[in-house]
């Protein structure tokens, strides 16, 4: 018999219900076999591991020093295979670390008020989170979970959409204090823009012109590196700034931001995406705990 062919779990898990259950008719009670079978297989593994296990003069098993050291390793091995089945399962509790990336705006104001619920609902899991507006790849940061806006340009990967969100030109009461409020795409020309520093799908801002869509060049005067630092930009009258709606209802609500051009503006909308690796079997469970959550939870 070749090592492939030998099944060592299973007679590990044959011999411990053995010794447990103190003989071999009991064992194969337990195993769904006969006790001519289960004797038989113990003297295999005996002579493939050059060792008596037990001796056979009474009615009771009674084990060998070599049977004693044998028992104890082989309740190890078992109960780490066990565990390892449980960690691994899709339908074990959710456990272990989740590496997510998303972008700085979805971290602090979507993700960060949901941390305390799913931790509550799944203690046994651990979160690292990393805030970039950068297209990162999942493999090379080595996240679990990315969120993103727009298409997928990895066919290995899988997209769960969380939401649709619109966007917002802004700018603080002191801005528009000092510089006045633009009321025509003519006048935005004059403003200072805020810009991000990266490449992005669209440069500029849309807007509604003359019953057409068109874009208005960024040419900033500041450029950032995250929708987070733009809102605050904003907030400090530094310019103005076009940003995913739900980061700034708050500010807008309480005043510290002001919408502008609204009527102009075009409509348009960005989906946000749970992104992970959906190739190579069943999910984790505690990737697949996170997605559903957050399709259950977030709003924007």
């Amino acid at each position: 018999m070749s090592r492939q062919d030998i099944n060592r779990s299973g007679e590990m898990d044959v011999f411990v219900r053995a010794v447990e259950l103190g003989g071999f008719t009991a064992a194969a009670r337990a195993c769904h076999m006969t006790p001519s079978a289960v004797s038989k297989l113990v003297t295999r593994l005996e002579a493939r591991l050059g060792a008596r296990l037990v001796n056979r003069s009474t009615r009771k098993l009674q084990l060998t020093p070599e049977g004693c050291a044998f028992y104890e390793r082989s309740v190890k091995i078992l109960a780490d295979i066990a565990e390892a089945e449980r960690y691994v399962s899709a339908g074990e509790q959710a456990s272990g670390p989740i590496r997510i990336n998303t972008s700085a705006s979805f971290g602090n104001h979507i993700l960060a008020p949901l941390v305390e619920d799913f931790l509550e609902r799944y203690p046994a899991v651990t979160l690292d989170i990393s805030h970039t507006d950068k297209v990162v790849d999942l493999l090379d940061d080595r996240a679990d979970v990315a969120i993103r806006t727009g298409p997928l340009r990895n066919s290995s990967l899988v997209a769960r959409k969380l939401g649709t969100t619109g966007t917002t030109i802004v700018a603080s009461p002191a801005y528009l204090a000092r510089h006045g409020e633009p009321t025509s795409v003519a006048e935005l020309l004059a403003h200072r823009r805020i810009g991000f520093s990266y490449a992005r799908s669209t440069e500029g801002w849309p807007l509604r012109q003359d019953g057409e869509t068109i874009t208005v060049p960024v040419t900033p005067g500041i450029q950032v590196g995250d929708g987070e630092a733009m809102r605050h930009m904003a907030l400090a009258g530094a310019g103005l700034a076009r940003l995913a709606t739900f980061t700034v209802r708050v500010d807008i609500e309480a005043g510290r931001l002001v919408p502008l051009l609204e009527a102009e503006n075009p409509g348009d909308a960005e989906e946000f995406y749970a992104v992970y690796i959906g190739q190579g079997g069943p999910l984790p469970a505690r990737i697949r705990a996170l997605l559903d959550f957050l399709a259950e939870r977030v709003r924007l």
